[in-house]
């Protein structure tokens, strides 16, 4: 009978290669190294970063920087993407305004968005990519001219598109017999004040119900200071009031809609509600003939 050996090396034998290519989560939203990163998580210059958010315009999916020499290198198939610092979050609820009485108030946590996605997405992610760049080739734009980036995060995948390649887009999804997304359930807005030129989003998400119940986000940015998306309509009819609201609610003008006008708020109130710069208090509120004063002038019962 042979004796058992206690040989670490027949433990490890076996294992496979660490990756040296693996990317890591301590890099900024320009691939840069965060100062704050921990010595010890082995993050070198043979480890580059992927591209961040915001620097993956006119970036093939999939690609990575390296950090000394900023050279663009495809990264290793499946490498688990980097998620992107987009900020910090001070405190246990991120109280700015008024004092943290929790006891954390020296806490800061990085305010992290999920990176660029690397081939092979999973799942009927990479088939759906592969269809779209069928779809679009030979037509106004590329695939590679109308798509930044591809995140897949949590079993979904969101396809960023430059907002003026979207109707060409939302038209492939629609009409390739291959893709053949027939619904659009609507279209929502995000505003993200820190994001220069990038700040508002509108996201829209498609149904495919003859590949039984596909579903892809397709995401849009605009500035703040040119806040033109094409509209759909004209390809999903159905998104005429979600246009309309997403241009209430946030100011994002989606040019060549039938008839843009307020969906909830009245035709002279001044703002966008749900714009994260938008004032909570000091607005004034008349309803049925009554005045409720804001907020900051109501009684006290306390």
């Amino acid at each position: 009978m042979s004796e058992a050996t206690n040989d670490p090396a027949d433990e490890t034998k076996d294992a496979p290669a660490e990756d040296p290519k693996k990317a890591t989560a301590n890099s900024n939203i320009d691939g840069t190294k965060a100062d704050d990163a921990a010595a010890d998580q082995g993050d070198g210059p043979d480890q580059p970063a992927p591209v961040a958010a915001a620097s993956t315009i006119g970036v093939q999916p999939g690609e990575v920087v390296d950090r000394d020499t900023d050279e663009r290198l495809p990264a290793a198939p499946g490498t688990a993407p980097d998620p992107v610092v987009v900020g910090e979050r001070r405190g246990m609820f991120g109280t700015t305004d008024t004092g943290d009485t929790t006891g954390y108030g020296g806490m800061v946590s990085p305010i992290l968005f999920p990176g660029a996605a690397v081939r092979p997405y999973g799942g009927y992610f990479d088939e759906i990519a592969d269809q779209l760049e069928r779809g679009l080739g030979g037509g106004s734009a590329s695939y590679a001219e109308a798509v930044e980036r591809i995140v897949v995060d949590r079993g979904e995948m969101t396809v960023f598109v430059r907002r003026e390649h979207l109707p060409a887009v939302a038209r492939a999804l629609r009409d390739d017999p291959a893709l053949r997304f027939e619904m659009c359930t609507g279209v929502s807005g995000v505003h993200y004040p820190h994001e220069a030129g990038r700040e508002l989003h509108a996201v829209y998400h498609f149904l495919s119900i003859t590949h039984g119940g596909r579903r892809v986000r397709v995401e849009v940015t605009a500035p703040d200071a040119d806040p033109h998306i094409p509209s759909i309509v004209e390809i999903y009819p159905a998104n005429d009031w979600h246009e309309r609201e997403t241009w209430d609610m946030f100011g994002i003008e989606f040019d060549g809609h039938p008839s843009l006008t307020r969906i909830l708020m009245p035709d002279d109130w001044p703002g966008h509600p749900q714009r994260k710069d938008y004032p909570l208090g000091g607005i004034p509120v008349e309803y049925k003939g009554a005045t409720v004063p804001p907020p900051d002038q109501r009684r006290s019962y306390s």
